[in-house]
């Protein structure tokens, strides 16, 4: 493991390659578990605020859950996480191609929003969880993400935290990310 800043790092953001390939996983991480994507307090008023220019996007029957539920339900830990579709695909799912994608970052693409989508999301397959003075940040390995190497080369196989390297930047900022990859250096050898 690794510590950077406040956060224990597990060794797997490191030593682990990864392609999110989504041709070949055609999104399942949005589509399957037992609740949607996890969201920060904030990121639910951000969501609630930005909903009017995200609205179009979705899925008539993402609208309805969202118009029914809000933009989040609560999850076990009483954790906000994004709204289902009758118990399955995140209720901002649109589908293209036979492929699950997010109408919040279809919305952030075409400069209707300047919000990309939650930063959990942006970071996956990497979770972080925060335990007030410091936080966590680990490799969830999950079926659906074994196709993460499917149709990829081995050229296009990053280590996670190269692959991650904007969302984590996004997260942490540049200085926490800088401070990793030196890390990982020293830890390396190198």
């Amino acid at each position: 493991m690794l510590i950077v800043g406040n956060c224990i790092v597990s060794d797997d953001i490191a030593d682990n390659r990864f392609c999110c390939d989504l041709q070949d996983c055609r999104g399942r991480c949005c589509v399957e578990g037992d609740a949607g994507a996890p969201l920060a307090r904030e990121e639910v008023e951000v969501l609630e605020s930005l909903l009017p220019k995200i609205m179009p996007y979705m899925t008539k029957k993402g609208r309805e859950a969202v118009q029914e539920q809000g933009v989040y339900e609560l999850f076990c830990s009483e954790e906000p996480c994004t709204t289902l579709v009758e118990g399955k695909e995140c209720a901002f799912v649109i589908w293209e191609d036979g492929k699950a994608l997010c109408s919040i970052e279809k919305a952030f693409r075409d400069g209707k929003i300047s919000f990309r989508k939650p930063i959990s999301c942006h970071l996956y397959p990497i979770r972080v969880a925060d335990y007030g003075e410091f936080s966590t940040v680990n490799y969830h390995r999950w079926e659906v993400c074994k196709q993460g190497k499917g149709t990829c080369s081995a050229k296009e196989e990053l280590p996670l935290y190269m692959y991650l390297q904007e969302p984590l930047i996004r997260r942490f900022g540049q200085q926490w990310y800088d401070e990793l990859v030196k890390e990982i250096k020293i830890r390396n050898g190198k």
